[in-house]
């Protein structure tokens, strides 16, 4: 299916709606209202009208707390998590820092009441991204988890160097 076709048989479908909008005397806010056609092309979307106004085409939207992308491409939604996760892991650094009197098994009960869901919303949908992309999300984590169990940089990394010099 083409991009013209697509925005032409999405108009009618306006058409049908805003006569049920007048119908039930509902009013609805053009300028906050967006369209995105799903399409691996570049192919400039035509315009979409309802109520005789110019809804604009976007790039990506967010819709129930995923970020879509035009392309599908997951790149906006994960680097936004990246971001959300990061806050509400310095909100809670007097809880999971490394002079908090909890134990191991709280700080990771907290991690998984707190952060996790906010990655792992919607992971359905966005799991297909690219290796790249989910990597961001597994670098945050494994970050926090190094914290939560008091593990410092450099045993990370003589316990790497051991794993390769052992296989």
């Amino acid at each position: 299916m083409n991009v013209l076709r697509a925005s032409t048989t999405l108009q009618e479908y306006l058409h049908i709606f805003n006569k049920g909008l007048q119908k039930w005397k509902i009013k609805v806010n053009e300028t906050k209202s967006s369209h995105l056609t799903f399409t691996l092309r570049n192919d400039p979307s035509p315009p979409i009208y309802l109520n005789e106004v110019e809804i604009t085409p976007a790039k990506t939207v967010k819709y129930l707390g995923l970020h879509l992308h035009t392309k599908l491409i997951w790149r906006d939604h994960i680097t936004k998590k990246r971001k959300q996760m990061d806050l509400r892991y310095k909100e809670l650094y007097w809880l999971r820092g490394r002079s908090s009197p909890f134990s191991i098994n709280n700080k990771l009960l907290l991690y998984k009441t707190v952060i996790a869901p906010i990655w792992t919303y919607g992971l359905e949908l966005w799991g297909c991204a690219s290796k790249f992309n989910k990597a961001i999300i597994q670098r945050f984590q494994s970050k926090l988890l190094r914290a939560i169990v008091n593990v410092p940089w450099w045993r990370v990394i003589l316990s790497l160097v051991a794993r390769i010099y052992c296989l």
